[in-house]
């Protein structure tokens, strides 16, 4: 929410938003939407005792699937989208394609919400919502046949296992051209004092952490649709934690990215705990802003 705030307030003065700010943007509204979702379905299955409104949860769970879909493919876009602006890289057909993919930005995210849908819709058809009372929760979508076992093995592949292989090559090229910047910036200034890179060094820390958090989440994720699927294990509450956790620690990543959402948040938590003197030793120390460090990125 801090982040569609501070970016709708940039928008109202510039009338204009940049590529990046409309991806973190679309990526906001889809982590709030599935915060709600998700407190919404962990309320009914606690109420629901005797699983009358299975097909709800159900409904509720392909939803919450549809918007983490989103979510992960909107963040893998955002790496490539600054691994592309950061890497210089000779023009043949590959980058091509990257520039034709950068000049529609919009159609892109358009497209990333509607194969979200699309492609987790077929899960009430192929999967079996849970109606019983067991160990299993209400309006759990569990699979009983080949065909079901296929599509949870296809969800994962297009949820998790293709945008991380996409931010993972993205984060590799940026640090290897990084590395190759720093090394002829520090050989043409014969050592006499570290390269420095302002925002663009921000902004490329700020990538490597999302790809970082991505991974460390693909694995728990992974881990627990598979002791969902195939030991009947009810951790279905578990994969819905661990996805709210993502995106709280993802959009701490992006404020990072840009360093006035920071140096704001930051004042802005410091001002908080000035109310309680017994909460003053959690003050973080505030960013200055240094001259050579720009807005845009």
């Amino acid at each position: 929410m801090y982040l569609l705030l501070v970016i709708q307030r940039s928008y109202r003065k510039k009338h204009k938003l940049n590529p990046c700010d409309f991806i973190i943007s679309a990526i906001a509204v889809a982590s709030i939407t599935l915060q709600i979702l998700t407190y919404l379905w962990q309320t009914i299955d606690e109420i629901d005792v005797l699983c009358k409104t299975h097909l709800m949860e159900a409904s509720l769970l392909v939803l919450i699937f549809s918007l983490k879909l989103i979510i992960f493919w909107s963040t893998a876009f955002l790496t490539f989208y600054y691994g592309t602006k950061l890497v210089v890289e000779p023009v043949h057909c590959y980058t091509r394609i990257q520039e034709g993919i950068m000049k529609h930005v919009h159609t892109v995210l358009a497209v990333i919400c509607v194969c979200g849908f699309v492609n987790c819709m077929p899960m009430l058809a192929v999967l079996h919502p849970h109606n019983s009372t067991s160990n299993i929760d209400c309006g759990s979508i569990i699979p009983s046949d080949a065909e079901g076992y296929a599509y949870i093995f296809y969800y994962i592949l297009i949820s998790d296992i293709i945008p991380g292989i996409v931010m993972v090559k993205c984060s590799i090229s940026i640090a290897y051209h990084l590395n190759k910047h720093l090394m002829e910036m520090k050989a043409s200034s014969n050592g006499a004092h570290g390269p420095k890179l302002g925002t663009q060094m921000r902004v490329i820390r700020m990538t490597l952490s999302l790809v970082v958090v991505f991974v460390c989440f693909v694995v728990v994720d992974v881990f627990t649709q598979v002791t969902v699927v195939l030991m009947k294990q009810n951790t279905m509450t578990l994969t819905i934690l661990f996805a709210s956790i993502y995106t709280a620690v993802s959009a701490a990543v992006m404020v990072y990215g840009k360093k006035s959402h920071w140096k704001e948040l930051v004042a802005s938590y410091n001002i908080f705990l000035d109310e309680y003197p017994c909460l003053r030793g959690f003050k973080v120390s505030e960013v200055k802003t240094e001259p050579h460090d720009t807005e845009n990125h």
